[in-house]
C-alpha cells in the first residue's frame, strides 16, 4: 500500500508519518497483516509535480494538510477550502478512487461557541467538499472532526493549551490560566495514530454528529475516535505541578493504562529541556557503603539501590508488616533470614550474584541482612520495598540474625 499524507510536517502528520514508516520497516509488531510499501509525505515545501505523481499512485490518502494560525482571515477559506479542492482535483484527474481522509475540526459543527467561527467555516466547506467528492466518484471518505489534540511534537503557544501548559512547566516560563473550571474534550495522539491504521484496515469508526455529540453508527457520513478524555484546566495544571515535583519528591504520578495522567506525563516529559532531564538522586554514604532512594509511588511503596562494600554486612533488621525484595545485580552476597519465633533459631540462606539475578523476598517477622562476600567487589543490590519510608513510623527494628 502506498500512502500519501498531506501536512506530512505538522503535529499529527510527524506522528503519523512515523507510525507508518514504523510498519513499512517492519519495526511495527501490532499489525502484521498491514503492508505499507511506500510514504508520501507533501508538505508546504513540496512541489505540485511530487503532489499530481503522488495522486496517481496513492492506495490512501490522509489530508491533514490545513491553516490554523493564518494572518488575515481569508487565509482559512484558502488554506482548508482550497487544498482541499487541488488534492481532491489531482485524484479526480488520475482516475484514481482510493480511500480519502479529512482531518476537520470541532469547530465545522458551527454550533455554541463555534457559531460564527471563519475557521469552523472552512473546515465546513472543506468537509462538504469530501462529501460531495465521494458521491460522485464513489471512493470512500472519511472525515473526522478532532477535539483538542495533545501529545509529544505539538507546537506550544499556537493552537493546543496542553502544549502550552506541558512547555511552561517544563520549561519553568509564564502561565495563565483565566478559568480553571473550564472543561475541554481532549485526544490523545497516540490514540488519533490507532485510529489512522484502523482507517486503512477498514475499520474506521462511523458515526452522525448532533451538534458537538457523537451518535456512533455503522453507516454514518462522518468518523470519529472512541477514545477522548473530558478534563478541566485545573486538573491539567495540577496534574503538571505534581509532574515537575518530581524529581524532588522522586513520587511517581499514578498513571494507570489507559489514563489521561498517564498520557499527559508522557506528553510533559517531551518538553522537557536538557538541562532538566537528567537530575541527581540524594546518595546517602558511609563506610560502609551507599543507600540511594530511586523512586516513590502512591500505593505500591518504593525502589532503592544499595551498594555494600566488600566484606560488609547490611541489615540485621525485621519488619512488622513491611516486606522487601533484595535483587542483586552486581557482585557476590549472601541474604540470610530468621524467624524470630522460631525455637531452633534456623537461619535461610541464600547465595546471591549478579551472574544469575534473583529476587528474595524479605519476610514480616524475620531478621533479615544481605552480606557483600567478595573482597574486592561492590555488592550491588536493587531493593523494593512495600512502602515509601515513614521516619514516624519506621516499623524497622535492629535484631542480629545470629
Amino acid at each position: 500500500m502506498k500512502i500519501l499524507v498531506t501536512g506530512a510536517k505538522g503535529f499529527v502528520g510527524k506522528n503519523l508519518c512515523w507510525a507508518l514508516k514504523n510498519i513499512a520497516s517492519g519495526k511495527d509488531k501490532i499489525h502484521p497483516g498491514l503492508s505499507v510499501e511506500a510514504v508520501y509525505e507533501y508538505d508546504l515545501d513540496s512541489t505540485p509535480e511530487q503532489l499530481d505523481a503522488w495522486c496517481g499512485e496513492a492506495d490512501f490518502v490522509f489530508n491533514l494538510a490545513g491553516v490554523n494560525r493564518p494572518q488575515n482571515q481569508e487565509e482559512f477559506m484558502a488554506g482548508n477550502f482550497g487544498f482541499a479542492s487541488t488534492l481532491l482535483d489531482t485524484l479526480r484527474r488520475h482516475g484514481n478512487t482510493c480511500p480519502v481522509m479529512l482531518s476537520s475540526s470541532q469547530q465545522a459543527s458551527l454550533t455554541g461557541r463555534f457559531g460564527n467561527s471563519e475557521y469552523g467555516r472552512s473546515k465546513k466547506a472543506g468537509e462538504d467538499l469530501f462529501l460531495q467528492y465521494g458521491k460522485e466518484t464513489g471512493a470512500c471518505v472519511l472525515v473526522y472532526r478532532f477535539p483538542n489534540l495533545f501529545g509529544k511534537w505539538c507546537r506550544p503557544n499556537y493552537n493546543s493549551a496542553v502544549a502550552t501548559f506541558c512547555n511552561a512547566f517544563a520549561n519553568d516560563l509564564p502561565y495563565t490560566v483565566n478559568d480553571p473550571s473550564v472543561e475541554l474534550e481532549l485526544l490523545y495522539i497516540d490514540d488519533l495514530v490507532d485510529e489512522m491504521i484502523a482507517c486503512l484496515e477498514g475499520r474506521e469508526h462511523r458515526c452522525e454528529f448532533d451538534g458537538l455529540e457523537v451518535i456512533p453508527t455503522a453507516v454514518g457520513r462522518y468518523c470519529y475516535c472512541p477514545v477522548t478524555h473530558h478534563v478541566t484546566l485545573g486538573e491539567i495544571v495540577e496534574l503538571l505541578k505534581s509532574f515537575a515535583q518530581q524529581p524532588a519528591t522522586l513520587m511517581i504520578p499514578e498513571i494507570p493504562a489507559g489514563s489521561f495522567a498517564k498520557k499527559l506525563y508522557s506528553t510533559y516529559l517531551s518538553y522537557l529541556p536538557y538541562e532538566k532531564t537528567a537530575f541527581d538522586l540524594k546518595m546517602n554514604v558511609d563506610e560502609r557503603g551507599s543507600f540511594t532512594e530511586l523512586v516513590h509511588t502512591h500505593n505500591a511503596g518504593q525502589v532503592s539501590i544499595n551498594i555494600s562494600k566488600p566484606g560488609i554486612t547490611k541489615g540485621q533488621h525485621w519488619h512488622h508488616t513491611k516486606f522487601e525484595q533484595f535483587i542483586v545485580v552486581k557482585g557476590h552476597g549472601l541474604i540470610q533470614q530468621r524467624n524470630l519465633n522460631d525455637p531452633e533459631g534456623k537461619i535461610l540462606e541464600w547465595e546471591v550474584s549478579g551472574d544469575r539475578i534473583q529476587a528474595v523476598h524479605m519476610l514480616p517477622g524475620y531478621t533479615h541482612n544481605i552480606i557483600n562476600l567478595s573482597d574486592t567487589e561492590d555488592l550491588v543490590t536493587v531493593m523494593y520495598c512495600n512502602e515509601v519510608f515513614n521516619p514516624e513510623k519506621p516499623d524497622t527494628f535492629f535484631e542480629p540474625v545470629k
